[in-house]
């Protein structure tokens, strides 16, 4: 089992996040997540530039063509500075789905307005979104009518990803942002927006041909996967959070980290973080080398890392006291992301069935 990274990653990982300490620090990731369309394009376009948007991107795509491990990297950093965009959204899983169906020109168009940072795709295609869209031919094209909840970065989205049923079978297609109706949903977490989506005739292109099933399953194993690297980063930075206040917050004239509960509350922490790292880097270096583990690796990474990293918030809520409790502390930010993590793409329960059933133990 593998459950680290070569030297260049973690030199990839140490840039990463002097970029995000520097162009997201937490006042910064609060301007962003009130902001309408939820993200900073200038930052989109800068990380377009610095090559993350195309880094597991095939190079005849534009992209950097590397694995991902790559890309698992910056989820993680990512996910520690709470940082908001559409990268699970547009690179993982959108970016996914079109390189795998999409037929050469479709890649060089969608993929290539990705990882030049000009576009971003949003996807409303089960199990990433409540769906309910049918589709009807028209001439060279197709009409697509309905709508779709819980679609991640879908308001202000230039380009959408839209499954809908033909006679009865899933296909997808791609839709111009102009064509789509979006309204904000409610969210608890807002540095991961939602939007429904609506479409009234939409004029739509297919996305290749044939089942995408397939096709869907290995690109929601990567989400998986990209989902509890963030988790991991989340974590830990709860957890040194956590420590760094209880060796400066003094009670009764020393310091709360010197009592037993702090210490044991701690180190719990400490052990969980470490131990879902673990799982969730051993999925991260399998996913492009073993589909047969990841599919393994991917629930038990999801259900491990979920409960981890919303266990380790809300201690260290519990940790800061009351001012954990207030809107001015950061700390309610990481709780919220981290049981919105818990709840994306499948509960604990869910991927724990999942589990059972690909092991055969049901």
């Amino acid at each position: 089992m593998s459950v680290s990274f070569t030297e260049d990653q973690e030199e990839l990982r140490r840039y990463a996040r002097q970029w995000l300490d520097d162009r997201a620090p937490i006042d910064e990731v609060r301007r962003i997540m009130e902001s309408s369309e939820g993200f900073d394009r200038d930052q989109w376009k800068e990380m377009a530039e610095l090559g993350w948007l195309g880094i597991a991107t095939p190079e005849e795509y534009g992209g950097a063509g590397y694995g991902f491990a790559e890309l698992a990297v910056l989820a993680e950093e990512m996910g520690r500075s709470l940082y908001p965009s559409p990268f699970l959204s547009s690179v993982v899983v959108g970016a996914g789905l079109v390189g795998r169906l999409g037929d050469d020109s479709q890649k060089r168009k969608v993929l290539g307005g990705i990882v030049s940072g000009s576009s971003t795709l949003a996807v409303a295609v089960p199990p990433f979104a409540e769906v309910d869209v049918e589709g009807e031919r028209d001439g060279d094209s197709w009409l697509l009518s309905g709508s779709a909840r819980f679609v991640l970065d879908g308001h202000g989205a230039d380009t959408f990803l839209v499954a809908a049923r033909i006679d009865r079978e899933l296909r997808l297609f791609l839709v111009d942002g102009s064509a789509v109706e979006t309204e904000p949903m409610a969210v608890m977490d807002l540095t991961r927006p939602q939007s429904v989506v609506r479409l009234e005739g939409a004029r739509a292109t297919e996305l290749g041909s044939g089942d995408p099933r397939e096709a869907i399953e290995g690109v929601a194993v990567r989400a998986v996967a990209t989902l509890a690297m963030e988790q991991v980063g989340g974590a830990q930075e709860c957890l040194e959070m956590s420590v760094a206040y209880a060796k400066e917050r003094h009670q009764f004239g020393r310091p709360i980290g010197s009592f037993q509960a702090i210490k044991h509350m701690c180190a719990d922490m400490l052990v969980a973080v470490e131990s879902a790292r673990s799982v969730a880097y051993h999925l991260a270096n399998v996913v492009d080398t073993d589909p047969d583990e990841a599919a393994i690796a991917a629930p038990l990474a999801k259900s491990f890392c979920s409960e981890t990293y919303f266990t380790t918030a809300a201690d260290t809520i519990q940790i800061h006291g009351g001012i954990g409790f207030t809107w001015e502390h950061h700390a309610h930010l990481y709780l919220k992301r981290a049981k919105t993590s818990m709840l994306l793409f499948g509960d604990p329960t869910h991927h724990r069935s999942l589990l059972a059933a690909r092991v055969g133990v049901e």
